[in-house]
């Protein structure tokens, strides 16, 4: 089960939530740059809403340079472990299918906003 916050993003934001690895190559491996939120167990981790209400504020502040989506608890897992961003919750940032890094926990804004802009500025994955 999920929290209202999380459920949240795909409802009211309309954001894709990933449920399967075929969901998350095509979303990841799509032209631009890509945040794949990872709530975590939201009953035992209390960060994970204060992300989801977050996530959607950083949206709008980088004026949408990336998309977003929510990663399902059937790839969590293995996408913590492929990333090796594992503490949850965290925002993990991919451009053409590779992973850029990661934000794990809920953090001050302006760690945030020193933060993204590396991601957004990132070169390009190699082919």
């Amino acid at each position: 089960m999920t929290h209202p916050l999380v459920d949240r993003l795909t409802t009211e934001f309309g954001w894709p939530r990933l449920e399967n690895q075929a969901d998350l190559d095509a979303f990841t491996q799509a032209p631009g740059t890509h945040v794949v939120f990872v709530p975590g167990d939201a009953a035992r981790n209390l960060e994970t809403p204060d992300v989801a209400v977050v996530l959607p504020e950083l949206h709008m502040a980088f004026q949408r340079a990336f998309d977003c989506a929510v990663c399902g608890d059937s790839i969590e897992t293995a996408l913590r472990e492929a990333t090796g961003v594992l503490k949850t919750p965290s925002l993990i940032f991919f451009r053409d299918g590779a992973a850029l890094g990661g934000i794990a926990r809920v953090r001050d804004w302006d760690d945030y906003i020193a933060r993204i802009p590396r991601f957004l500025a990132a070169p390009e994955a190699a082919e």
